[in-house]
């Protein structure tokens, strides 16, 4: 009698240690939207409120803000494949070789034809998470370790790893539990139920939104519905007290714009022309879809033991498909998404963890999107000896813990070594597109032009515009800054354009010295 007394009282020691030891590990959302700009948003980035701030209505991310801290130098890569397998991987585009975005199709080439450019043989088909094969990068994604760390890993929205076929187009693959609406595609055939989100009858194409039949001529907005699906997947772990991992990924705001009845009309009312209301009716409809989850959190008491890490994984658009005329969509940065000018990869991101970010304050340290890797893991105590890649993000939980610290200076590379779109050399230059890779180094920034190999030199601090070009004033600071960039690029083993004329590969930044 003792005895069975004893097993049944050390059953029920054990499954409460069990039960302490689950909820100790804080539960992580990354919230990542696509294609949103450091300015589409009321919440001021930059060190004052800009006429942008005041025209888009995101309350939901003031709040996020005021309960946690805005990281205003926080970065992606020009597009978005680069910066989400950076993500998954922790490794930088340049080591990844995925420096584009990938085809829903596995094989074609995103890349543009060019004239003066051979085609550039990169990762065209995305990551691969399972093993070594051509065309993909080869890494061991962080999900797969929260995973086998007793997380319940979930994916919503857009993965957009891999092409259709091939590993990197399952998010299963990735060490995910449950998949909702996550493909190969990279942004949605349409955002209305009325039109199945594009799963239309003889009309469906790669980029038709999967597994929401259940909305289909609903009146649900795709935002709405992946949110309500995102709060459906959360409710099991919460219940059963165990760590959860949601990778809440929205197809908004990427093309096509498209009006969210809910909100669109307010913009209209203010002026604002047809693109532009439907614009802002995405971001505010995606910002409701954050204030959701944070209510949903806060009615299940379990709010105080969640990380929110809220990011996007490119610059805003702004050469095409916007209303009004370019290199104002993300002012005061220069032009947008596709270039590594500010405007292109320079990131709205905040993170609230409560009892260990202190709230309402702001980081500006640099930060790049491959740093959420090790961070992750570092938020759920997971260790990464098991991993195949050598990575290059570096966490920043240091300074969610430490908001004095200041980061040493260190190399932060955007490389896009390919032809994103057929527009003019002039149009090239002024945007910032099409065979260019830039550094950031501290307050300085090293722009290379891969076509002439020329350089650009701006001093961030003073010129967040980037509009007086500083390299032919200083030389010396651009040869400097140009070695690490070049060694940078080296050991990752970075791609460079080959040119028709020479069939040689364009120099690395260092080597233009060696002429």
């Amino acid at each position: 009698m003792k005895q069975a007394i004893l097993i049944i009282f050390l059953a029920f020691s054990i499954n409460v240690f069990s039960q302490q030891q689950r909820s100790i590990k804080p539960n992580i959302i990354v919230f990542l939207v696509d294609d949103m700009g450091w300015m589409d948003t009321s919440v001021p980035f930059y060190d004052s409120v800009m006429p942008l701030n005041k025209r888009y209505h995101t309350p939901n991310m003031e709040r996020l803000a005021a309960e946690g801290v805005k990281f205003t130098n926080a970065y992606g890569q020009p597009v978005c494949t680069p910066s989400r397998s950076s993500m998954m991987s922790g490794m930088n585009a340049s080591g990844t070789h995925i420096t584009n975005w990938t085809s829903p199709n596995n094989g074609d080439d995103a890349d543009a034809p060019d004239s003066f450019m051979a085609p550039l043989n990169w990762n065209k088909s995305g990551l691969n998470p399972d093993a070594e094969a051509a065309g993909m990068a080869h890494a061991t994604p962080f999900p797969k370790l929260l995973k086998d760390a007793g997380y319940y890993t979930i994916q919503v929205g857009k993965a957009h790893w891999g092409a259709t076929g091939t590993p990197g187009a399952n998010p299963y693959n990735f060490g995910f539990m449950v998949n909702i609406a996550g493909h190969a595609g990279g942004h949605p055939q349409s955002y209305l139920s009325e039109q199945r989100y594009g799963n239309m009858p003889g009309k469906a194409q790669p980029q038709a939104v999967p597994d929401l039949e259940q909305y289909y001529n609903t009146g649900t907005f795709l935002t709405e519905a992946l949110t309500r699906e995102a709060i459906k997947a959360i409710e099991a772990p919460i219940e059963r007290q165990e760590p959860f991992y949601l990778n809440m990924c929205h197809y908004a705001v990427h093309t096509p714009i498209m009006a969210d009845p809910r909100f669109v009309q307010k913009y209209y009312d203010a002026g604002l022309d047809s693109a532009e209301a439907k614009y802002a009716g995405l971001l505010e409809g995606m910002d409701k879809s954050l204030g959701d989850i944070m209510d949903y959190l806060h009615e299940k008491k379990v709010d105080d033991n969640t990380i929110i890490i809220f990011m996007s994984d490119n610059g805003g658009l702004d050469h095409h498909q916007r209303g009004g005329p370019g290199n104002t969509h993300n002012y005061p940065l220069r032009s947008g998404k596709g270039s590594v000018y500010e405007g292109g990869i320079r990131e709205p991101m905040i993170v609230k963890w409560p009892g260990v970010v202190q709230p309402n304050t702001i980081n500006k340290n640099p930060i790049i999107i491959e740093d959420f890797f090790p961070s992750i893991l570092e938020m759920a105590n997971v260790q990464t000896n098991n991993i195949i890649q050598k990575t290059d993000g570096k966490s920043f939980v240091p300074y969610l813990k430490n908001a004095a610290l200041k980061e040493a200076d260190r190399p932060l590379i955007f490389h896009y070594p390919n032809k994103w779109i057929n527009i003019s050399l002039s149009d090239e230059e002024k945007y910032g597109i099409n065979y260019y890779t830039a550094m950031r180094y501290g307050n300085r920034k090293l722009i290379y032009r891969m076509r002439n190999q020329k350089f650009e030199l701006y001093d961030l601090s003073k010129d967040i515009r980037e509009e007086h070009n500083l390299a032919a004033a200083y030389p010396d600071e651009v040869k400097k800054l140009a070695i690490i960039f070049g060694k940078t690029l080296k050991e990752r083993n970075a791609q460079m354009p080959v040119e028709k004329s020479t069939g040689k590969a364009v120099p690395l930044p260092d080597e233009v010295f060696n002429k």
